[in-house]
């Protein structure tokens, strides 16, 4: 089983953090919600969750993939915790993968992860995407790096992780299992 850790902090964008961690489950991924803050927070459109830990009930760092969604303010809040640079850093130097969403694409540009890497973010953030060039395409896998535009995408960005742990046919069933084609 896959394992895969999601932040979320007040003023997260719901619908970006929610339908990754619905469709990654579907999957069979192993998702820990993760509250930057605490474990009772509120998205960006007044949503409460309650996570499954707080940042600081982490107890390790054995995770495949670290997932960080945008909105406003939630992307400054993950982006000054310790916890979530301490657990990047973990999962790429385990060769896990990073994936971004609408702003939070800055999070990992700020630190480095999107150097020589082609990416994208909401539009107006692309000044954060520190060495990275801009893609055309709405949701971006540049290796380990995966960063999607915003809300509207957040089924495709999705789908997309899905895709970097499970494989084309895990992302094709899960697909089908959500859309009606």
């Amino acid at each position: 089983m896959k394992k895969v850790i999601l932040f979320f902090a007040n003023g997260t964008e719901e619908v970006e953090a929610l339908t990754a961690v619905d469709l990654l489950r579907r999957a069979g991924a192993e998702v820990t919600l993760v509250g930057v803050g605490g474990k009772e927070v509120v998205g960006s459109h007044g949503i409460r969750i309650t996570a499954d830990i707080a940042e600081d009930e982490i107890s390790s760092y054995g995770y495949d993939m670290a997932v960080v969604p945008g909105g406003m303010p939630g992307t400054i809040h993950m982006d000054e915790s310790a916890v979530v640079d301490k657990t990047l850093s973990s999962v790429y130097e385990n060769g896990g993968f990073l994936a971004a969403i609408c702003a939070a694409p800055l999070v990992l540009g700020k630190r480095g992860y999107l150097n020589g890497k082609e990416a994208i973010c909401y539009p107006s953030f692309e000044g954060y995407l520190q060495g990275a060039s801009i893609s055309a395409s709405r949701v971006c896998r540049d290796g380990r790096i995966i960063t999607a535009a915003g809300a509207g995408v957040a089924l495709e960005f999705a789908l997309a992780l899905i895709g970097a742990l499970y494989g084309e046919e895990k992302e094709n069933e899960i697909r089908a299992s959500v859309l009606a084609d």
